[in-house]
Formats: structure tokens, C-alpha cells, sequence
């Protein structure tokens, strides 16, 4: 009786149903449904996408909201410091002291690789909340932007930059400066998404109090012992004051400067009271021509171009008249206010500390500038040698029996060229006696001692940049504003001009050999400043257990 209520409903299942009752999406008989879990394996059809057996996918939290680049970063933290990634080999030990200077404690940071670097120190903050990423990185790319338009290094402009940002708790950035373009991109953690800002440099002025006062905001946002931390509404706020500020001096005041500035220079090398007359009227007259073409929104090349034809003109006229001056200290005068000591020097420090794309730019600006001045000079050089005017590249220009007179006027010349990179009040007698000091060692080495002009000039600039990193330690500022005015009387105007002159005179094999002198000059001068900021950080104090465990610059050593 089993068996038959058993087998009734097979007998069921195997009537014929009518074409009204089938489907194509019926399974047919004997398969079970996907539901029951009887499926084939093999026979089933399976996505290359679908997660294996016993693999569960990972969920993400539904109490934590998505991120967004314009949250508060993960690391930020008022009270505590923020979790850092510990790599297997551990942190080395790094004392980041407030009692270093910031530049000191950033740079060592920067030299560091980022899985090495220690945990930034606490950010003390009124309210928990911080500033959102973006404005983090926007506020630090202006600060960026200012100090490269204002001629410092890459290496300092990157140590700013990673200031700002750690100071407002973003300790995993990486700043990246070239010679026009600045980036920083921060990570909060190895797994989010990176948030990534850059700003290109399209205009540089020299202005070495904005350059200052920048240094201060940095500075004070980067103090970790300050009684009352720096909102980004008050940083936003200084920063536009900066810019607003205007030049501490008019340009009545920059002409005269660049006028005494050539007549310092060419009294330097040997002239009297009237060729230090004739230099200045010729630098001024070149000053005001270049800056009618700045006006008439002409390259720098031209403006450089012109301001060297108004000395070249002087000088080449009074020699055609026959009066009794030097000619060529007039013509050497003119070109020392025009020889881009400042922009040589910052391009070998990039090179020097690792930033050759930087310092290949810097160079090749350098470059520019001074065939716009070998131009200029060249074309009135031909017609004056063509008007019958005696120039004699062989001639002497220096005067080594007048060294008090010589150091008067380089720290004339020194006090000048201050005034021409607008550098606060403040600073100009410090670097004026730097320049006296610098002239003094040269006169020393290579008049008295009989040492050659380059190894002369090597020590002397890098005594100037000994000096000045020691007074920008002392006021926690840059190092340009004492040493780029104070190595003025170094320039080789003198080796320049005779070079010129025997081109000018078909000689061009001696003209190229003074001119490859005055080119080993300007490299003993950027090689020595930098050597004598250098050699300050290798001895005093700096942050790390010792200065043998010092890291060099981010480069190997050619392998």
C-alpha cells in the first residue's frame, strides 16, 4: 500500500503536458533547482569573477563614513601624535629639538627615506578638527612659490614646504621643486589614496625682505613650543601681507645703488675719481634703458643686452676723446652690477645638494643673462676698436698698493648690491662687513701671498658662507641675504672684459682663455659659499646622535 501512494506521484510527473504549460526557463525534469544546493559543480555555468569557495569578501565598515580629499586627515591629532608606519628594521633616532633650526631639523627629514622617518612631534591645537587637506597643500605650495621666485635653493624650498605641512599634521608628504614647477603630494596611509596639488613659478623677483619675512611664518608655524598655535586662517592672512607689502626701497634709490655699486667696482680694479664717475652715470643710464624695456614687456635677455651698452659707451668714448682715465675700469665697472652672481650661485648649489634638473635651469638662465651682457658689450667694443680707440687687453686694471681704498669700496660695493636685492635694514651692515672681510683674504692670498685667483677666490667665498649660514642660524632666517650681497667684489668683471676685448679684436684664443678664467671664478665663488654653509652643518650642532651619522644628499654615490 506503500509502495502504490509512493509511486503515484512518479506516474504524475510523467503525463504529458500541453505547449501552454512548458517554459524555456523550466528547468527539466530531474534537475533540481540552484536554490535546493544539488547543482552540478561541473555542469553549472561559473564568472571568472565570481570569489572562490571559502574566500568572503572583505566589507567595509558602515559606521565610517567614505573619505573625501577635503575631510580632515586620519593623521591629524591635537593632543597626540598621529600613528606612523614602523618599518621591521625600527626608527633611527633622530632628536628633532626646537632648539635646532627648523631648516636643520627639515632637511634631515627630507634626507630621510619615508618608511625611516620618525613620528612628528605632538601638534598642540586648540579644537580636535583639523584643516582640510587641500588647503594644507595649497597654503604650502604659495609659501613654495615665494621662495623660489625670491632665488633660494631647492633643497631649502623643499625643507619649507615639509615645515608647513607637518605642522598642520601631515607628516607622510613629498615635496618635489624644479626650476618652475612645485608639487607635494601626501598619503595618509599605505592603503588611502594619495592627494596631490602643484603651481607652476611664472614670475621672480628679487626681494630678499619678503624672502625674510616668509622665513618668519615659517618659522612660527613650525615652533612646536609656541604658546598659541597658527590657524590656516591667520597663516592665509600673513602670507597675503607679504605679497602686499611693497619694496622697502624706491627706485630713485635702486638706480643710485646700481650707479655707486659700479663706481665701488671700478675704483676696485684700479680707477680714480673720475672713472668712478664715468662708471656710475654709465650704470645708471644702462638701469633706467633696461627697465624702459622691462616696461615695453621685453625679455630679460634684451634688458641685459641694453644695460651693458651705456657703460661699454662711456668707457670706449673717453678712450676715443684721448682723455687721461682708464677706459676699462669704467667698462669693468658697468659689468660687475650686471654680472647674475646670485642666480650662479643658487644654480651650483642645486647641483651641488642633488637637484641637477633645477640647477641644469639655473645655469642655463645664468647662461642667457651673460650673452645678453657679452652681447651689448661686444657691439660697442667692434665699433669703438673700428673708431681707432686704444684698448689694451694686456693692460693691468688692479692696484695693489691701495688696499684700504680697495676694502672702502668693497664694502661700498657690498652695501650696494644689498640695496639692489631689497634686503631688510637690518642685514646690510652685517653683510657689508662680510664683503670687506671676503675682499681683505683675497687681497691677502693673492696679492700678498702670490697665490693664484681662483683658490683666492675659493677661500675668500667660502669664508662668506661660513659666515653668513652662522648669522642665519643665529636669527633662524636665510643664509642669502648675508652672503649673495658680500661676494660682489669677487665677480670677475675684469677677467670677463679682456676676454670680450680680444674677441672684439679678432683674438679670439686669448679672448676664450680669460673668458674660461672668469668662468672658473664664478664656479670657486658658488663652490666655496656652498662649501662654508656646509661645512657649518658638519660641526655644530645638528639634530641626530652624532655628525658622523649625518646623511649626505639623496644621491648615491654613481652606482
Amino acid at each position: 500500500m506503500r509502495q502504490k501512494l509512493v509511486a503515484e506521484p512518479e506516474a504524475e510527473d510523467r503525463k504529458p503536458q500541453s505547449d501552454e504549460a512548458r517554459s524555456a526557463f523550466t528547468p527539466p525534469a530531474g534537475v533540481a533547482p540552484p536554490d535546493t544546493g544539488a547543482v552540478d559543480e561541473e555542469s553549472s555555468t561559473t564568472s571568472e569573477f565570481a570569489l572562490p569557495k571559502g574566500l568572503d569578501a572583505p566589507q567595509a565598515p558602515v559606521s565610517e563614513p567614505e573619505g573625501s580629499a577635503f575631510s580632515t586627515p586620519r593623521t591629524y591629532s591635537s593632543r597626540e601624535a598621529p600613528p606612523a608606519f614602523t618599518p621591521a628594521t625600527g626608527v633611527p633616532v633622530v632628536s628633532l629639538t626646537k632648539d635646532a633650526p627648523w631648516q636643520d631639523r627639515m632637511r634631515t627629514m627630507l634626507r630621510m627615506p619615508v618608511a625611516e622617518r620618525p613620528a612628528p612631534e605632538p601638534v598642540h591645537k586648540e579644537d580636535e578638527s583639523g584643516p582640510a587637506v587641500p588647503r594644507v597643500l595649497d597654503l604650502t605650495l604659495r609659501i613654495g612659490e615665494l621662495l623660489l621666485a625670491g632665488g633660494e635653493g631647492a633643497e631649502d624650498v623643499e625643507a619649507a614646504m615639509f615645515a608647513v605641512c607637518r605642522s598642520y599634521g601631515l607628516d607622510r608628504c613629498e615635496p618635489n621643486v624644479t626650476f618652475t614647477l612645485l608639487s607635494i603630494s601626501h598619503q595618509p596611509s599605505l592603503v588611502d589614496d594619495p592627494v596631490t596639488a602643484s603651481r607652476t613659478v611664472r614670475r621672480r623677483g628679487t626681494d630678499y625682505t619678503r624672502l625674510a619675512a616668509v622665513y618668519r611664518l615659517v618659522d612660527d608655524l613650525s615652533d612646536p613650543g609656541a604658546e598659541g598655535a597658527i590657524s590656516l586662517e591667520e597663516a592665509y592672512r600673513r602670507l597675503a601681507e607679504i605679497r602686499r607689502n611693497r619694496h622697502p626701497y624706491p627706485g630713485w634709490a635702486l638706480t643710485a645703488s646700481a650707479g655707486l655699486l659700479a663706481g665701488a667696482a671700478a675704483v676696485l680694479v684700479g680707477g680714480g675719481a673720475l672713472v668712478f664717475v664715468a662708471a656710475a652715470l654709465g650704470a645708471m643710464l644702462g638701469d633706467r634703458l633696461a627697465w624702459l624695456c622691462a616696461g615695453r614687456g621685453l625679455p630679460e635677455f634684451y634688458q641685459f643686452t641694453v644695460a651693458a651698452m651705456p657703460p661699454a659707451a662711456i668707457g670706449v668714448a673717453l678712450t676715443v676723446a684721448h682723455v687721461d682715465v682708464n677706459g676699462s675700469a669704467v667698462i669693468t665697472g658697468g659689468l660687475f652690477a650686471l654680472l647674475p652672481g646670485r642666480a650662479l650661485v643658487a644654480g651650483v648649489q642645486d647641483g651641488l645638494t642633488g637637484f641637477y634638473i633645477t640647477a641644469s635651469a639655473r645655469l642655463l638662465e645664468v647662461m642667457y643673462f651673460f650673452v645678453g651682457i657679452v652681447v651689448g658689450v661686444l657691439v660697442v667694443l667692434y665699433f669703438g676698436v673700428k673708431l681707432g680707440g686704444e684698448l689694451n687687453p694686456d693692460a693691468a686694471l688692479i692696484g695693489s698698493e691701495r688696499p684700504l681704498l680697495q676694502i672702502a669700496a668693497s664694502m661700498l660695493l657690498s652695501l650696494t648690491f644689498a640695496v639692489l636685492l631689497q634686503q631688510e635694514r637690518s642685514t646690510v651692515l652685517a653683510v657689508t662687513l662680510n664683503g670687506g672681510v671676503a675682499w681683505s683674504v683675497y687681497g691677502a692670498m693673492h696679492y700678498a701671498g702670490g697665490i693664484s685667483p681662483v683658490a683666492s677666490t675659493a677661500v675668500a667665498a667660502g669664508l662668506v658662507g661660513l659666515f653668513g649660514q652662522l648669522l642665519s642660524r643665529y636669527r633662524f632666517a636665510s643664509a642669502l641675504p648675508y652672503t649673495t650681497a658680500a661676494i660682489g667684489p669677487l665677480l670677475p668683471g675684469s677677467a670677463t672684459y679682456f676676454g670680450l676685448l680680444s674677441i672684439a679684436q679678432n683674438d679670439v684664443d686669448k679672448g676664450l682663455v680669460s673668458l674660461s678664467k672668469a668662468a672658473a671664478l664664478a664656479m670657486a665663488i658658488a663652490i666655496g659659499v656652498n662649501l662654508g654653509s656646509e661645512i657649518s652643518r658638519l660641526f655644530l650642532r645638528l639634530p641626530g646622535a652624532s655628525a658622523a651619522g649625518r646623511r649626505a644628499a639623496k644621491r648615491t654615490r654613481g652606482f
